[in-house]
């Protein structure tokens, strides 16, 4: 550094995150991320197959320990992402501005509905099992009784224009219920998905429940969809041409396919209500005998 005040400013190379670590990807593979603008702002890696494979196997790995936990801790862990995320809204604020092309207040805005959303999904991780569970009425001396189980690991293409309410609302649902995810992120405005990824990192939810990939979602969900490992798939922001050959890649082993309208993305902005946390539940129902 010489007298001057000028100075080099210190870019930030983005990577993938998998199994808690933050490696590049195997291909060595980066592309190029722009604002709305069209301007540069930063690379980011981009995903191959073998990293896709890499996530799954770090998202089966966590999977035992982390539905093992009581749904109270879940809830715990879940709220303290929720107070790191509060803790750096304005990275993220500048971060949705630049890439959806919103004003400083409009992205603020987003950015305080994303928190909220996810402490109202971390509100429900305690509440699943009486709302979505029950006993059920039998004849003969026995209980029965449903009590909802996690689906497994869960394949999630996040939306591609909201990217970050939008990526709360497709990510908080699957891990709230006790699932892993491996997600594949906005392929244009991957930023907010990767800022997730750090305080995901710094919070207490174990490595491996979540997994970011950043790059081509067209070139990536074929072989998550495909994948014998994974239990079900979130085709939010898959392209629509491809919808089709995804559903059946995702049938050769009954995959649980969570749709997405054509030509459009859901209204993020709404009430999420529960339909996306069911669709990564199974219901097991248990048989027993009463006493006399």
């Amino acid at each position: 550094m010489t007298g001057s005040d000028e100075r080099l400013a210190v870019l930030k190379t983005y990577k993938l995150y998998i199994g808690g670590k933050f490696p590049r990807s195997e291909s060595g593979r980066s592309y190029a991320v722009s604002d709305a603008k069209g301007r540069f702002l930063t690379n980011a890696a981009q995903a191959s197959r073998k990293d896709a494979r890499d996530a799954v196997v770090a998202a089966r790995k966590a999977f035992p320990g982390w539905t093992a936990a009581t749904a109270y801790n879940r809830g715990q862990v879940l709220y303290r992402v929720a107070e790191v995320l509060e803790g750096r809204r304005a990275q993220f604020a500048e971060e949705v501005a630049a890439g959806e092309g919103l004003s400083a207040k409009r992205a603020d805005a987003v950015v305080t509905q994303g928190i909220d959303r996810w402490v109202w999904y971390a509100g429900w991780a305690d509440k699943l099992a009486q709302v979505l569970g029950g006993a059920n009425a039998v004849a003969g001396p026995y209980f029965n009784f449903s009590v909802p189980e996690p689906t497994g690991v869960v394949a999630v293409l996040a939306p591609q224009r909201s990217s970050l309410l939008g990526l709360i609302s497709v990510v908080a649902p699957v891990i709230v219920g006790g699932s892993t995810a491996v997600v594949v992120t906005a392929q244009d405005r991957p930023l907010p998905a990767v800022s997730l990824a750090e305080v995901l990192a710094t919070s207490d939810l174990p490595g491996g429940v979540v997994n970011v990939l950043t790059g081509r979602t067209a070139e990536l969900a074929p072989w998550l969809a495909g994948h014998m490992d994974v239990d079900a798939i979130d085709l939010c922001g898959a392209p629509d041409d491809i919808h089709a050959d995804l559903e059946r890649a995702a049938a050769d082993n009954v995959k649980r396919v969570v749709r997405a309208p054509l030509g459009g993305e859901p209204d993020w902005t709404a009430e999420p209500g529960l339909h996306r946390m069911s669709s990564y539940l199974e219901t097991k129902t248990v048989w027993h005998p009463m006493g006399v």
